[in-house]
């Protein structure tokens, strides 16, 4: 029998969508990002994951790779890195390429988590002149393919440059069974997007860990859960900061999204009971509340799913929310000296207010 794993002793890193708040702009979201990753890293966090999403008024994370350089940039020890990359709206050679030229600029801190989906609606298939559903039947040749193309562990007919012999960790993500399955035979680290889609989490990590074949990038089994946190001195504060973010996933789901909303108070119950029982299926991977009922919440999901990392999602309207949200956790879990990074992300951080 295993040892309880502890969640103060349970690396945590950040998911961030890069989200254009309602009145806001891109160039304001691509800096936020930015002051996001600088806080995590002072907080202690081991990762800042950024996902690519495609035509999203809301998300301004498309161009991925990019958006990683520029927070490489202003950040120094901290990992950065997709999660994810989808692949199959690009080609192993380019996105090899992409993530070489990430380690030159900043090695050892770049990681490559890797999806199947095309993160947007058939549009884009047209806008990228590609046949995404034959690309997403060749997922698992491409990350073989990819891999080589980082590793040389198999002869191909020429080499990346960037990309060849580079120290990029890579990652397998999903939510269902197909990316579980693949990412156990393909000796990958192995990452779940319960903060969206939780329905398989618990056979997708049963089904990952019972396949998993060790390999020269991993040796056994190892599994980072999402989850959604939003954190606040008060209960009432939390779930105002999280009506954002759920607002944003009542519209994406009802066929209409857009930027990311003001929060609105008591949001859930002005809702039809459709949609609260479309809300309540992420209550399994969310922490909303104080500290305490936040860490709580976060000790039972690791409990669960007995994972290796947490990676925290969670858009605010107010950006300086989310940094205060991750250093009252921080804080509660004795990761970091929260304090002091409050002090200088007043100075750096615009406060917004809500409209």
């Amino acid at each position: 029998m295993t040892a309880r794993k502890r969640l103060a002793d349970t690396p945590l890193s950040i998911l961030d969508l890069v989200p254009v708040r309602e009145g806001g702009s891109v160039a304001e979201a691509l800096a936020d990002a930015t002051r996001l990753a600088q806080a995590a890293e002072r907080l202690g966090f081991k990762r800042f994951w950024v996902a690519e999403h495609h035509a999203m008024d809301g998300i301004a994370g498309g161009a991925t790779s990019v958006v990683l350089a520029h927070i490489g940039a202003g950040t120094k020890t901290i990992r950065i890195g997709s999660g994810g990359i989808m692949l199959p709206n690009h080609t192993p050679f380019q996105i090899a390429e992409q993530f070489g030229t990430l380690d030159a600029f900043y090695p050892g801190r770049v990681d490559l988590g890797l999806g199947r989906a095309p993160g947007a609606d058939g549009r884009l298939q047209q806008a990228l002149r590609k046949n995404l559903h034959q690309a997403a039947e060749m997922f698992p040749q491409d990350v073989v393919e990819l891999r080589a193309f980082l590793t040389g562990d198999i002869d191909l007919p020429m080499k990346a440059t960037p990309g060849h012999g580079a120290s990029v960790e890579m990652w397998m993500l999903g939510s269902s069974l197909f990316g579980a399955s693949l990412a156990a035979q393909l000796g990958l680290p192995y990452a779940f997007a319960s903060h969206f889609a939780p329905g398989q989490l618990d056979e997708a990590l049963e089904v990952y860990r019972r396949n998993f074949k060790p390999s020269a990038m991993c040796e056994k089994p190892h599994v980072m859960v999402a989850m959604n946190v939003f954190c606040a001195e008060t209960s009432d504060e939390a779930e105002m900061l999280a009506s954002s973010q759920l607002q944003s996933f009542v519209r994406l789901r009802s066929g209409s999204p857009g930027r990311l909303p003001p929060p609105v108070a008591d949001y859930r119950a002005s809702l039809p009971a459709p949609a609260q029982a479309m809300l309540d299926t992420l209550g399994v991977a969310s922490a909303v509340g104080t500290p305490d009922e936040v860490t709580a919440a976060m000790q039972q999901f690791l409990d669960r799913t007995e994972a290796d990392e947490i990676v925290v999602a969670g858009a605010t309207f107010d950006p300086a929310a989310r940094i205060r949200s991750l250093e009252l956790l921080s804080e509660a879990l004795g990761k970091a000296d929260a304090s002091e990074a409050a002090d200088e992300d007043q100075t750096t951080v615009p406060h917004y207010r809500r409209a």
